[in-house]
């Protein structure tokens, strides 16, 4: 394979990761916690989830099933040209998942961060192994197995954009609007049985992580064109792992991706890979895929989707929320720490919800109106999350808490 420069690297990200198109696709990815109903603090072993729900088969709305390091179970959807159609089928293979578990005592329990049980590692990918192993030797142990085995997320993912204007307006937005979702869905005020101060705990443990792979791409009040931005981004974080042309994983050869090019050593699949390894709250990858929100309880993991959703392709919810998220685009550390006691951001959130309630009928998603509706006035409405919750007994099952 050739070997690439570093106009390869812009191209490839001006054509692949910020390919423009009609906005109107939608995809999300859910990520659950499986959990024994008899004994919460009990871990619970990897194969013995994969054998339950490989012999359930394919999930029938077609989402992807995968296993991150500590057993979290994710369901990764199809990209759907509706919000309602994407509701329908991920709901499905949810409660696919959750009838498979059922009948062995295991159920799906949604936190952006495991409340009870410790890190317990339990991939077998090299590719995991050497990122255990990167954040050790940078200094991030204790984050970064946590990150790994304790965390939990709904990511939402979203198109670039129409053409480069308006992908730099969704862009900037997504970033505007990353600490209103950290604060309004916070739901990790937990770690290992400890309450940790944060409401967002999982955003914490981001936030301890290697920065030069965690960190907002577009930070500062910047005013960079994306592609840019990313392309900077990318060169200047340093390489996680190599694959030698013997084919083994290396952790950590101690080098940015810049000065790996200045060697003149790899190839486009390295840089796909890399690209792979960065782990910002908004990344771009042909969509924008929105990573900083916690996993919800069981029947609320559809409200970010449509409220993201909403305040991303709607035109007018657009405006509206560029309007309200402005004044708190750079609060990561008061969402996460404070949630919507922090006055800004709960200010932010009553009026992005009020416009995404507005838009969802205009999208074609009035059946999701409800339950936004329900999560507002349960939450948003009154300046809380559900971190804010009383933490249930352990005995208690998920449905019965919700």
């Amino acid at each position: 394979m050739s070997r690439l420069t570093v106009e390869d690297v812009y191209q490839h990200v001006r054509g692949v990761c910020f390919k423009t198109g009609p906005p109107g696709t939608v995809g999300a990815e859910t990520e659950w916690f499986v959990v024994d109903a008899a004994d919460p603090a009990a871990h619970v072993r990897g194969d013995r989830v994969r054998a339950l729900v490989g012999a359930a088969g394919p999930p029938p709305g077609g989402s992807r099933v995968t296993y991150e390091p500590g057993g979290q179970l994710e369901l990764s959807s199809a990209p759907f040209r509706g919000l309602g159609e994407l509701h329908a089928e991920l709901a499905r293979d949810v409660a696919h998942v959750r009838d498979a578990l059922a009948p062995d005592g295991l159920a799906l329990a949604g936190h952006g961060v495991d409340p009870v049980r410790r890190p317990r590692y339990q991939a077998d990918h090299p590719r995991y192994a050497c990122m255990r192993d990167y954040f050790r030797a940078g200094g991030f142990p204790d984050a970064g197995l946590a990150m790994m085995c304790s965390t939990a997320s709904v990511q939402v993912n979203l198109d670039i954009g129409a053409d480069p204007g308006d992908a730099c307006r969704r862009w900037r937005l997504a970033h505007a609007l990353g600490p209103v979702l950290v604060a309004a869905f916070a739901n990790s005020p937990l770690r290992a049985g400890r309450r940790t101060g944060m409401r967002s705990s999982r955003q914490g443990i981001w936030t301890e992580l290697d920065p030069c792979r965690t960190l907002p791409v577009l930070r500062d009040g910047a005013d960079t064109d994306p592609a840019e931005a990313w392309t900077r981004y990318a060169l200047d974080a340093r390489v996680m792992l190599v694959h030698t042309a013997e084919g083994e994983w290396v952790s950590d050869p101690g080098m940015s991706f810049l000065e790996w090019l200045a060697k003149g050593e790899p190839c486009a699949d390295d840089l796909t890979y890399h690209l792979s390894t960065l782990f910002p709250p908004v990344r771009p990858r042909g969509w924008l895929e929105l990573r900083m929100i916690d996993a919800l309880p069981g029947p609320y993991w559809p409200v970010p989707v449509a409220v993201a959703t909403a305040l991303l392709d709607d035109p007018a919810a657009a405006r509206a929320a560029e309007e309200a998220a402005e004044p708190v685009a750079g609060r990561w550390a008061e969402a996460a720490r404070l949630g919507l006691s922090d006055p800004p951001l709960a200010a932010a959130s009553r009026a992005c919800f009020a416009a995404a309630l507005d838009a969802l009928p205009r999208l074609g998603a009035s059946g999701l109106v409800p339950l936004v509706d329900e999560y507002a006035r349960r939450y948003v409405e009154r300046g809380r999350c559900p971190a804010d919750d009383p933490a249930p007994p352990p005995n208690l099952s998920e449905e019965d808490a919700t």
